[in-house]
């Protein structure tokens, strides 16, 4: 797989994440709290992604035990911890709030990808991050509506959220040296649920569970922005550096940004506009073809 397409599988997983709130806050609305939901979305994922397996790609399915440290990284400390905080984070402020604290990613995967993956800190990759977070502050920071909404839950949550965001691109690195994307995809998912299911005891909602506007969320909620989402950023990770993957995937916001104004009807002026640009131009600059880049300055 070349570069570009590694590049528009992360554009495209990003955009999928960027209409999540959409799941999220039906669910919130039927009854659900933050876990549960992640719980659904985890589960439904699970087992979407067990039914392919079992159809398409039974090899894969194969891991060694002493493996599932990596599993656990990306499924517990990664996707449990991410959702659960970002869920928390969507529901406790204003959307695009929530989404600027969730892009504090970029900032995170950079640093913990030259700690542990050993990847070159350039100088376009910092001005790249600092553009994503200024223009996600842009889009967020410069609205007095939303600015009204933040509270300490939402901030910490949401602060939570971009570290366990980049936690994924990190573990998920190490787990793609020894398997395929599918097989990272499939073992974060059944892990995490593994992991959650005895905790949230989801099943004492089943009558709700089972009505139909539950299963239409909640199974759009675990195939869209998840199971299509994960495969795609996942295949495309093989081929890029998590630090460049994470600033790429900052086109959620903008989707998030679109999505909250014309779905639910937040404002967007002048500032957010800005902030798009922003962000665009700082994912045009990480993709400059690396001929082109400047030396490591580490």
């Amino acid at each position: 797989m070349s570069r570009p397409s590694s590049i528009f599988f992360i554009a495209i997983s990003a955009s999928l994440w960027g209409i999540i709130a959409i799941f999220v806050r039906k669910l919130a609305s039927l009854g659900f709290t933050s876990m549960e939901i992640v719980t659904i979305r985890v589960v439904t994922a699970a087992i979407l992604l067990g039914v392919i397996g079992i159809c398409k790609y039974r090899p894969n399915l194969r891991v060694n035990l002493s493996d599932i440290k990596l599993f656990t990284g990306t499924g517990i400390f990664s996707i449990v911890l991410f959702n659960w905080c970002y869920f928390t984070s969507v529901n406790e402020m204003n959307l695009s709030i929530a989404v600027i604290l969730l892009y504090t990613a970029p900032a995170f995967v950079t640093v913990l990808s030259f700690m542990f993956l050993k990847e070159k800190l350039t100088g376009l990759k910092i001005m790249s991050v600092a553009g994503t977070l200024v223009g996600c502050i842009f889009i967020a920071g410069m609205n007095s509506g939303a600015a009204s909404s933040i509270t300490l839950i939402g901030i910490v949550t949401g602060l939570g959220a971009g570290f366990g965001y980049a936690l994924y691109s990190i573990f998920g690195k190490f787990a793609l040296e020894k398997y395929s994307s599918f097989t990272v995809t499939f073992y974060t998912f059944l892990v995490a649920s593994m992991g959650l299911i005895p905790f949230t005891a989801l099943w004492k909602k089943g009558s709700l569970l089972l009505s139909n506007e539950v299963l239409f969320y909640g199974i759009g909620l675990g195939l869209f922005p998840t199971v299509i989402a994960y495969l795609l950023y996942t295949k495309g990770l093989e081929k890029t550096d998590a630090s460049i993957a994470a600033i790429i995937a900052t086109v959620e916001p903008m989707v998030a940004t679109i999505l909250s104004v014309f779905l639910y009807k937040e404002s967007f002026g002048m500032f957010q506009a800005i902030g798009v640009i922003i962000i665009l131009l700082s994912v045009t600059i990480i993709n400059i073809p690396a001929r082109k880049q400047r030396a490591s300055i580490v």
